[in-house]
């Protein structure tokens, strides 16, 4: 499924180019040439409609992809050329886009939900009871400890003040949010699950920032999202102009609308994470507490492919199953820099038990974009074999993902009725001997 949007990008350039020449016929087509202006308000030259597709293309792109946070002592042409990479992945593969989005999204709202779970109910149910007087005195003890902490810096608080995560905590805390510091020094980031341990342990404090400092240190402004969002509403309403005045659109206006459809999904699942952080949180190890031996992010998974072919395959497409879900694997390179994973960033169990959702979101994605190159369906080309690679790859696009849905749908369901299965047969084996 991957790799027809590339094939349809690739037959892209031949009808678009071919549209824009006199047909075999003899009969007389408008014909895209910047070489004259326009005679009326109805043509276009054949470099505004690149310049409107380009500007589309990269408003979407650079607004719409939320990176994890890069490591400590990266430059800014690391950062750069990561972010150039990961907008050309949204035009090869959208799709791929959206379930690595939709995999964060559903990481960070669980994860706000354990934390809840974990210290806000526990505040409430140890402190509702309390009068005015006690509350005070605990605030007091509060204050007194964070003078008296080895670590000025270091963040102190206590349970009862812990006022609720929202999904941008959620989000913040598995891009990479969290900077564990041991003896003052950076260590290594810390993964929600392993951050809430810790603090359920006593060995860090739970961490005081709130989200008006998260969104403080997100360079994703309301001016950037702004002018996406008009750039992207002006050039789809050129479009629904154009065609009901009956005008020609252009393949290439096709292929942009659908690209743009895909990262403005994308963007919705992170509409609430924070966008281009440079600095992690620091959260400090105390003192009195032994150093844990080892963390999540500090283990390499993937090495770099010197030993057989198929260590080198298995590196190609770690990126691709990283997206889809399928992996959680370190690479050596972002240990190295104390960082999440380029193309992680989620929680590999609850993204295991919402498969089907993941399935879903996916698939009907690819169906939608190759529902909108099937827009060009009757399209003028030069030639009839044209026409009919264009066609045939536009169904391609849109059957390809919906057969996947019952065959994969079907593997899942069997997984997580032989897993259910497992859990109920020892179960039903001991009822007998307790009788």
């Amino acid at each position: 499924m991957t790799l027809l949007p590339l094939a349809i990008l690739f037959l892209l350039h031949i009808p678009f180019v071919c549209s824009s020449l006199p047909s075999l016929n003899g009969t007389s087509v408008t014909t895209l040439d910047d070489s004259y202006p326009p005679s009326c308000s109805n043509t276009r030259s054949l470099w505004e409609i690149i310049w409107s597709c380009a500007a589309t293309l990269f408003a979407c792109t650079w607004t719409a992809i939320h990176l994890n946070i890069p490591g400590m002592d990266e430059g800014k042409f690391s950062v750069l050329s990561r972010r150039l990479g990961f907008m050309m992945m949204v035009l090869i593969i959208p799709e791929l886009i959206i379930t690595w989005a939709t995999c964060q999204f559903l990481s960070a709202r669980d994860t706000a939900k354990a934390f809840n779970d974990a210290f806000l109910h526990k505040a409430h149910n140890d402190y509702g009871d309390m009068g005015e007087s006690a509350a005070t005195l605990i605030g007091e003890m509060s204050t007194t400890d964070r003078m008296n902490s080895p670590h000025p810096s270091a963040p102190h608080v206590a349970s009862c003040d812990f006022e609720g995560w929202t999904v941008t905590y959620g989000f913040f805390a598995w891009m990479g949010g969290f900077m564990l510091y041991v003896d003052g020094k950076p260590r290594a980031t810390l993964e929600p699950n392993e951050l809430l341990g810790f603090v359920r342990e006593g060995s860090v404090e739970m961490p005081v920032i709130v989200e008006a400092d998260i969104e403080d240190r997100s360079k994703g402004d309301a001016l950037s999202k702004g002018i996406a969002i008009l750039q992207l509403g002006w050039f789809v309403l050129q479009l629904v102009a154009r065609y009901a005045q009956s005008l020609p659109i252009t393949l290439l206006e096709l292929d942009t609308l659908a690209l743009a459809a895909l990262a403005g999904i994308a963007y919705g699942f992170w509409w609430k994470k924070p966008k281009d952080v440079r600095r992690p949180y620091a959260v400090y190890w105390k003192t009195t507490v032994s150093p844990p031996s080892k963390l999540a992010y500090e283990q390499v998974d993937v090495e770099s492919p010197t030993e057989s072919w198929g260590d080198f395959l298995g590196t190609c497409v770690y990126p691709f199953s990283s997206l889809m879900g399928l992996s959680t694997h370190n690479s050596s390179r972002a240990v190295h820099s104390r960082r999440v994973s380029s193309v992680v960033g989620y929680d590999g169990s609850i993204v295991s038990s919402r498969a089907i959702i993941i399935l879903l979101v996916g698939c009907l994605s690819g169906a939608a974009f190759g529902g909108i190159h099937c827009l060009g369906w009757n399209v003028l080309f030069r030639g009839h074999a044209e026409q009919m690679l264009w066609r045939a790859a536009s169904l391609a696009i849109v059957s390809a993902p919906v057969s996947i849905i019952p065959f994969w749908g079907y593997e899942i369901w069997v997984d997580n009725f032989d897993e259910g299965l497992a859990d109920i047969v020892p179960i039903a084996i001991a009822t007998p001997w307790h009788i």
